[in-house]
């Protein structure tokens, strides 16, 4: 995601309850508050919530800042966020499990579950198995139709349908790229292996019941409307905006838990305890492991933002090196929150950090703040080095919406290329389907069917170029050129936000 932060303060509310003594490096004990709240204001985020558990017993489980602006609800630790991608791994974990009970393997083909499942071609398509799919091994980039499938009205079986129109970039089984769909995909084939049980009933009973995570949510339905769950903002096109939230059930197996700093500790004590909870077998170590071994390699060599050397994916996390130990971790991004969770078993030492803004990198920070104090990394403030590291984009950002906004007024004063009646109609895309761009004053409105709650309006810029808005911040603010050829409108292009898809859509006017 290009980022643009521009400062909007506000009253950082403080924890109604005093917080227990805390154990542990003196950055825990003596500076993490400070730190927090000055990362909230550095960053402009409304709220935090923070989990740390250490040696079978959670030593931190505090919120810090508010859950909406403008009002004084603090966060606190049993503060519901959408945790996004963290999803994944309790889909690897069902999948993993189901092998364990000999229900699946996973190297079976997809097909062999879904026969109607289809990729672009017909060797991926015969060939692309369980472990494919959840290792992101199908040559599709980052990401690739999340713009047409993220808060939809697209069934699961409509958003897997289309996957058959993902054209890959590179070769099957070789390039990492990131597939929310595939996950999915995987997830859709729980019902079909046990008895019917659909994805969120299995992470329901056999997962979020037996760990006692009673205030965890496998679907997103209704969150908003939900006891103390903290609002979506983002800032990476213009001042701190509230945000819709997402709805993306759809999605559920990649991307639809709801949860708190409370719950995801039992999740992090059952991850480092071998598969128990608290003293209880829940699932077999064996299952755990499975979803932990090296299937892709992400990368290799020396990361500058921290000290690692590789990065691998399993069924649902990462892994890699940091200061001499095994770190496994993975983060979630929804419009509006962006969040992670990490554990290091050699350490056994667990942490999940969940945050209200989309728009910034503390999440990240306090996470590799937290592994430095308690890996004997020395100490430097990873917030600085990470806001420092993103200036050159914040400005970017900045500079292209201000340049944006500058031609747009010098548009309203010009006479455009051709009547607006020209550029009207319904466009069409191979995957993403049908839109419509109609007049609205001075302004184009486009429509988008597969997003019955997104809009976007068109200013004039120049040329045949527009400024395209949405409706909803989190999607950006982009040109949006037309083409023309011999006088007749052809084609839109249509950008989203990168964090949603990088590839710009070529809509060809039907």
């Amino acid at each position: 995601m290009k980022r643009l932060l521009l400062p909007v303060f506000f009253l950082l509310a403080q924890p109604v309850l005093a917080q227990p003594a805390i154990s542990g490096p003196a950055f825990v004990r003596d500076s993490l508050a400070a730190y927090v709240q000055r990362g909230l204001k550095l960053w402009n985020i409304p709220g935090l919530a923070v989990t740390v558990v250490k040696d079978g017993k959670v030593v931190v489980s505090q919120g810090f800042g508010v859950k909406e602006v403008g009002r004084s609800e603090p966060v606190d630790a049993n503060t519901l966020f959408m945790i996004a991608s963290n999803s994944k791994l309790f889909t690897g974990t069902a999948l993993a499990q189901l092998e364990e009970e000999s229900k699946l393997k996973l190297d079976d083909p997809i097909r062999k579950y879904l026969p109607t499942f289809r990729l672009y071609d017909s060797a991926s398509t015969r060939l692309v198995s369980i472990r494919d799919v959840l290792g992101h091994k199908l040559g599709t980039k980052t990401f690739q139709g999340d713009f047409t499938f993220w808060n939809s009205n697209l069934s699961r079986a409509q958003i897997i349908e289309k996957m058959r129109l993902l054209q890959p970039t590179g070769p099957f089984r070789q390039n990492y790229g990131y597939c929310n769909a595939g996950f999915l995909t995987a997830g859709e084939i729980i019902p079909v292996v046990d008895g019917g049980r659909t994805w969120e009933a299995w992470v329901q009973q056999r997962l979020l019941t037996p760990l006692g995570m009673a205030n965890t949510y496998p679907l997103s339905a209704g969150a908003g409307q939900r006891a103390n769950v903290a609002q979506p903002y983002t800032n990476a096109f213009g001042p701190l905006a509230k945000l819709p939230f997402d709805e993306v059930d759809n999605f559920g197996p990649a991307a639809s838990l709801v949860s708190n700093v409370n719950d995801l500790s039992h999740w992090l004590l059952f991850q480092l305890d071998s598969g128990r909870y608290q003293g209880q077998r829940v699932l077999p170590w064996a299952t755990l492991r499975r979803t932990r071994a090296g299937n892709t390699l992400v990368g290799a060599g020396k990361n500058p933002a921290f000290p690692s050397h590789f990065r691998t994916y399993g069924l649902g996390v990462f892994s890699g090196d940091y200061n001499g130990r095994q770190i496994f971790w993975h983060t979630g991004g929804a419009d509006g929150f962006v969040t992670n969770t990490c554990f290091v078993p050699e350490e056994n030492l667990g942490l999940a950090v969940l945050t209200n803004q989309d728009n910034q990198s503390f999440f990240e920070a306090l996470r590799l703040q937290l592994l430095d104090a308690y890996l004997g990394v020395p100490y430097r403030d990873r917030s600085r080095q990470l806001w420092t590291a993103g200036a050159a984009g914040r400005q970017q950002t900045s500079t292209e919406v201000a340049g944006l906004a500058a031609r747009a007024a010098a548009g309203r004063k010009a006479k455009p290329a051709r009547p607006l009646t020209a550029y009207a109609g319904s466009y069409q895309h191979p995957l993403y389907g049908p839109i419509s761009v109609v007049p609205k004053g001075k302004q184009l409105l486009v429509s988008f069917s597969l997003h019955p709650r997104l809009t976007a309006t068109l200013d004039y810029l120049d040329g045949d170029t527009f400024r395209l808005t949405y409706s909803n911040p989190a999607y950006g603010i982009f040109a949006a050129p037309f083409t023309v050829e011999s006088g007749v409108v052809k084609s839109i292009e249509i950008k989203v936000n990168d964090g949603l898809e990088m590839d710009a859509y070529v809509f060809v006017k039907q």
